[in-house]
């Protein structure tokens, strides 16, 4: 098992890599004690038999940099290939600033597949490879050094098998046509807005009750302190207060230390020092804000007519045509999609692209009464009207 530590090595397996049509990438990293998640390994596999096809890549060793494999993704003569790659992303473009090209997800074409929803790796393993996968070391600090042999080979093999799952659903893609459905989805994986937080929409995350222009904007300005804090220092949100404690400041507006005493759910580490002062900062420009400035959640759709019946047979429509397509349901639309068009919304994801090919136009059809739906023996058939 080969263990990469300096750039030097990286660069020459990279380099390698660009010989061949895809690379398939893991990583191990920790994300309890931090804001940013700590890259802990980075793990490589190329398409060929020998030994060493598969690396790790250890970024904690000094003077290691990650740039080669950086200038690899930007090669667009190289595929990379990750499962479930979203976290993966989100510590490369953080630390990379950049995306991998182009980029293929097998979660994402399991789902297409007809794997079902949010297909797991060792899934995948078992129903592809046909192999058995070890996951004992699921649950280890990858930051601790020495690893084990046990942790380097369990680590391999999320990359090693990727190969023949990879090879294996592209195959699969491509004789069904539907390559472009997987590349639809990868879009929002590599774009920015998927991953950075603003600190100034931070209070669009925290679960209210209470809507009131005064309250919201209490809200507002402490889950942007909260934010900025946590991002400056790289410690987790919930290290300076929890949505709990930060809707109990805003509901109590304390104006001074002995305030921030008398709360319950505020840690002890924020009733004083930086974050106390930035408590009775944010809930000072929070109670000055005008009312047309302060932020309100957007209830427009809480206000739509869902047309019940017709609801659910949207619901039927979609069972039907995830069956035929082989394709997840949840992958297509979620329940909350199928109420906005009994509504009648007509900006909804269900409706374009692959989606819309496989179950929007229909639906939209079965909306305006231009179908019907008939149950014939174990399947569901469309009836033109």
């Amino acid at each position: 098992m080969i263990t990469l530590t300096t750039t030097e090595e990286l660069a020459a397996f990279c380099e390698r890599a660009r010989r061949h049509p895809y690379i398939t990438i893991d990583t191990e990293f920790l994300r309890e004690r931090t804001y940013y998640s700590q890259l802990c390994l980075v793990q490589l596999a190329i398409p060929e038999d020998a030994e060493d096809s598969a690396v790790l890549v250890d970024p904690l060793a000094g003077g290691l940099s990650l740039e080669p494999l950086y200038d690899l993704f930007r090669d667009t003569s190289v595929v990379k290939v990750f499962h479930a790659a979203r976290q993966d992303l989100e510590i490369f473009y953080f630390d990379g600033k950049c995306f991998p090209t182009p980029l293929f997800d097998t979660q994402v074409a399991a789902m297409v597949c007809g794997f079902g929803e949010q297909v797991g790796y060792e899934t995948l393993v078992k129903r592809i490879a046909h192999e058995p996968l070890d996951k004992s070391s699921r649950f280890t600090d990858w930051s601790r050094r020495p690893l084990s042999d046990a942790q380097k080979t369990y680590a391999l093999a999320d990359v090693t098998h990727l190969r023949t799952i990879y090879e294996s659903l592209a195959t699969s893609l491509d004789k069904q046509g539907r390559r472009k459905w997987v590349e639809e989805e990868i879009e929002v994986l590599t774009h920015p807005d998927t991953y950075v937080i603003r600190p100034e929409d931070a209070w669009k995350r925290v679960k209210t009750r209470t809507t009131s222009a005064r309250f919201m904007a209490v809200v507002a300005k402490l889950a942007e302190f909260r934010e900025r804090y946590a991002q400056t220092r790289n410690v987790p949100r919930s290290r300076v207060y929890k949505d709990d404690a930060l809707v109990e400041l805003a509901s109590a507006k304390p104006t001074s230390a002995n305030d921030l005493g008398k709360l319950r759910l505020l840690l002890r580490e924020a009733r004083k020092g930086d974050i106390a002062d930035g408590i009775l900062k944010a809930v000072e420009d929070g109670l000055a804000m005008s009312a047309d400035d302060a932020p309100r959640p957007d209830r427009s759709r809480d206000k739509l007519m869902v047309n019940p019946a017709l609801a659910d047979l949207l619901r039927v429509l979609l069972k039907a045509k995830s069956e035929g397509a082989g394709v997840a349901q949840k992958l297509i639309a979620s329940s909350a999609d199928l109420d906005l068009i009994a509504a009648g919304e007509r900006d909804v994801a269900a409706l374009r692209g692959w989606r819309g090919e496989v179950f929007g136009s229909d639906a939209l059809r079965l909306c305006k009464g231009e179908i019907a739906l008939a149950a014939k023996g174990n399947y569901v058939a469309i009836i033109p009207l």
